[in-house]
């Protein structure tokens, strides 16, 4: 009988233990790509290190620990205490470590220059990585290895789909899919108002409007077809459909949800000038 071949082992840590570091230890941890073990990670609060206990993550006292303890460390503290972070622990980085970051706006020269590390990865995730169903996009910096972006590629995967692109779209990425969650979900909500007004239940408009939400993603996904394409496969002539995409359009319901892009696309950038 053939013999299987090992996972590959590596040991991760996290500097920074809230909510998206826990979705990702979680989900690591889930799927089988490294098992509970090897995760590391420290918090001051007492329930957030139960939490990371209580599914097997190992809990040590400083961050220090943490980034000697681990081969990939992943950076998940606050934009504006990147720079404090970073430079305290910057006696501990060394040329086998792996530093990835999920800061938001803090851009791959500035981490290596912080860190001191050379071998620097940036991702940018999104908060549905809570329920398995990220969209994340990562850069990898020029020191990286392709085992480095292999490995990072395989974390970020435990926890929804990724990709691969240039730093300088990071800022339209932030304004798409790290803000995107939040408009989704005034259209989820406001679609159940309407469903209210129309006269069901609060739950059953509720329930009706996030399903469809999800049903109409999983199609654009799978099937491969263009929105346009999918959306006229649901409008007949003088139906019930292209009445309220008219009222749609009326409003401008496409060139808001434009404009809110672009806007928070600018606001990244500006935000990204002040750090």
């Amino acid at each position: 009988m053939a013999a299987v071949a090992a996972p590959d082992a590596f040991r991760l840590g996290f500097v920074g233990g809230g909510n998206m570091a826990e979705s990702i230890a979680r989900g690591v941890a889930k799927s089988g790509v490294l098992p509970p073990s090897s995760i590391r990670t420290t918090h001051r609060r007492t329930e957030r290190r139960l939490v990371f206990q209580s599914f097997g993550v190992k809990i040590l006292e400083t961050n220090a620990q943490v980034v000697d303890d681990s081969d990939i460390i992943i950076l998940s503290v606050k934009p504006q205490i990147v720079k404090k972070v970073l430079l305290e622990l910057k006696p501990f980085f060394s040329e086998e470590k792996v530093l990835v970051s999920i800061a938001a706006g803090i851009k791959l020269k500035d981490l290596q220059e912080w860190s001191g590390q050379r071998r620097v990865i940036r991702v940018m995730p999104n908060t549905p990585a809570a329920v398995g169903l990220a969209a994340s996009v990562m850069c990898v910096g020029e020191m990286a290895t392709k085992k480095d972006e292999e490995r990072v590629t395989s974390l970020f995967n435990a926890i929804g789909k990724i990709w691969t692109a240039d730093e300088k779209y990071f800022d339209a990425v932030t304004s798409l899919s790290g803000s995107g969650p939040a408009y989704i979900y005034i259209a989820i909500e406001a679609l159940a108002d309407g469903g209210v007004a129309a006269g069901l239940p609060r739950d059953l408009a509720l329930g009706l409007a996030s399903q469809t939400v999800l049903g109409a993603a999983a199609m654009v996904n799978d099937t491969g077809r263009h929105p346009g394409q999918l959306k006229d496969a649901v409008t007949s002539p003088a139906g019930t459909t292209i009445a309220g995409i008219q009222e749609l359009e009326r409003g401008s319901f496409r060139g808001t949800l434009m404009n809110a892009v672009v806007a928070a696309a600018k606001r990244c950038q500006e935000l990204s000038q002040t750090q």
